[in-house]
């Protein structure tokens, strides 16, 4: 019998899985794709912990694989004495979250760990200033992000409250995988773990304190005094969870016209205005762009469901459009507003740092460069960013002024160790105002920026391959573009080969080797000459293979000719390496 028959017979006869889960289970007896696409793999931390389709299975999200996972968690921090610190744990609007958060906390409390559950839906950002702030162990968010509906997530964060990196998150997935027998994994009642003093409930003492450090990141409060009247704000939470924060910080901070998407505003896991809930697609913007028309706004803005990444729109002044920023420009935009406003008003410090990732925009380097600021890049997902940050405070050596993420996702200073969509609402709708104080829009402010310092424009695309046949698939494009390295992609000339699973940099103008100086990662990197770039890797929360490029022209339209030539010539290193 194949080995996913084999694990559905088992859940099916299994004493630990309720009656109503066998009927599911009973019910796709004759749906051998189904079976196997449920049960071909156990649901496996990712770059962001668990992520899957709800659903009965070991390849699923459900009550047995998020305590699964939990219990491995949790023996972990038995081993490591952290019961008494104890674990926060944070839930979004997605089916399911509030159901898997209460689960995970009775499953820690029945093996002694405390807990810290948020009374209500909270924002991810505000889970890793928790963790912090509680002095805990570890975090855990129910989470699925940006995923559509059908989705949702788990993800563990550590005691600096960023997301689990070596040699932890190993050290974690083995205890998860150790647990083979359903059956042992613990749990206990609600009202008997309150009375215990293991299940605590939290909730707005952690808002008070976090709005209280998001206002002190506000680098000029007199231009949001000065333009509070006359600036205008659309916001939409995408039925998520930063409505109640975004709204009460922007009108802490001053700002007066703030008009939220009704249909977007309330949480619901069903996104029913859209059919994909990620601030990166336009067709998310669909409600909020028709608003801003309505009210003449400056700038249109939203969070996706956990409020970690912020999608921006602004008025292009000359055509009254209005025109979508992406990461790297969301990105390259604050870095620009923060470092000159410090220098500015004289606090930008002599051991001020920025940090990216290695497919986020050369711009940066560009504006940290003219700052005189140090900038670091490192590996994809926010967790390596923390890790960076982690090390300035242990070494005293850098502060962390900025850091980002081409995937719509930044920090503003270090309250945070992850992403944080609620401040970078408040900073983009501070630089609004600051800018429209000089006659600007942030569109006219993008244009002055490239004009400064290049015009520097990016793209990526993906490859989707579901299933245990995509999975190999993908494996196998990696490995062919391993074994071809090119020396010219189209006209471009690649200086340079970076292969981090290797953690070799092959410059092929010079010979030489050097180390990438970062972790072992799925990753190929290919320097070209013109200050271009790209960059593949497969993505760690879905089932697709991603390729990032980047340019820089003299002109817009020199950089959208030469972007547009390069993803041609990279679609054919895709497409030979599929065959």
């Amino acid at each position: 019998m194949e080995e996913y028959k084999q694990k559905y017979e088992e859940w099916c006869n299994n004493q630990a899985i309720d009656e109503k889960d066998k009927e599911e289970l009973k019910s796709i007896k004759d749906n051998e794709e189904e079976i196997k696409d449920r049960f071909y793999q156990d649901l496996e931390f990712g770059t962001a912990g668990l992520r899957g389709v709800i659903g009965i299975g070991t390849n699923r999200m459900n009550k047995y694989t998020v305590t699964k996972a939990t219990q491995g968690l949790a023996n972990y921090i038995v081993k490591h004495q952290g019961q008494e610190r104890g674990v926060v744990i944070a839930y979004d609007c997605r089916i399911m979250s509030e159901e898997f958060s209460k689960q995970a906390a009775l499953c820690l409390n029945a093996n002694g760990i405390k807990t810290y559950r948020f009374d209500s839906l909270r924002p991810t950002p505000e889970l890793s200033y928790a963790v912090r702030t509680l002095g805990c162990i570890a975090g855990i968010v129910i989470t699925a992000s940006h995923n559509p509906p059908e989705y949702n997530g788990y993800k563990v964060y550590w005691d600096d409250g960023a997301q689990i990196v070596e040699p932890v998150d190993k050290e974690i997935i083995e205890e998860v995988n150790n647990i083979t027998d359903l059956s042992s994994i613990k749990t206990m009642q609600e009202n008997q773990a309150i009375e215990k003093g293991l299940y605590n409930v939290i909730g707005k003492e952690i808002d008070d304190k976090y709005i209280a450090e998001l206002k002190k990141l506000v680098v000029n409060q007199d231009a949001i005094k000065q333009m509070q009247k006359d600036i205008k704000i659309v916001y939409s939470p995408l039925h998520g969870t930063g409505n109640v924060l975004v709204q009460r910080i922007l009108k802490e901070i001053g700002f007066e016209n703030v008009y939220i998407v009704k249909e977007q505003e309330l949480p619901d896991g069903k996104f029913p205005t859209v059919s994909y809930p990620n601030p990166e697609d336009e067709k998310a913007f669909k409600l909020a762009l028709e608003l801003a028309k309505k009210v003449d706004a400056d700038v249109v803005l939203a969070n996706d469901p956990d409020a970690d990444r912020l999608g921006v729109y602004a008025k292009d002044t000359k055509t009254g459009n209005y025109i979508q920023f992406n990461g790297n420009m969301t990105g390259n935009l604050i870095a620009e507003y923060i470092l000159s406003q410090k220098k500015q008003n004289g606090t930008l410090p002599q051991n001020g740092a920025v940090i990216k990732t290695i497919v986020s925009s050369n711009l940066t380097d560009a504006i940290a460069q003219n700052y005189g600021v140090k900038l670091f890049s490192t590996l994809t997902g926010f967790k390596n960013i923390a890790k960076i940050i982690r090390n300035f405070e242990e070494n005293n050596s850098y502060e962390c002024l900025f850091s980002y993420e081409e995937s719509y996702g930044c920090i503003i200073g270090t309250h945070a160790r992850d992403k944080d969509g609620i401040v970078a609402v408040m900073t983009v709708c501070e630089a609004a105002a600051y800018y429209k104080k000089q006659g600007l829009s942030l569109w006219d402010q993008m244009q002055k920026i490239y004009e400064k310092y290049g015009y520097y424009k990016e793209k990526q695309f993906s490859i989707v391959l579901k299933g245990q046949e995509g999975s190999i698939q993908i494996k196998k494009m990696m490995e062919q573009m391993r074994k071809n390295p090119p020396t010219k992609i189209g006209s471009y000339t690649v200086r340079a080969i970076g292969d981090y699973s290797t953690q070799i940099i092959n410059n092929l103008e010079t010979g030489k080797q050097e180390s990438t100086n970062l972790p072992k990662s799925n990753v190929l990197y290919y320097d070209l000459d013109k200050s271009s770039w790209c960059c593949v890797r497969p993505s760690g929360t879905e089932p697709k293979i991603k390729f990032y490029m980047g340019v820089c022209g003299a002109s817009m339209e020199e950089a959208d000719n030469e972007l547009e030539v390069l993803e041609k010539e990279i679609r054919k290193i895709a497409e030979e390496a599929q065959k």
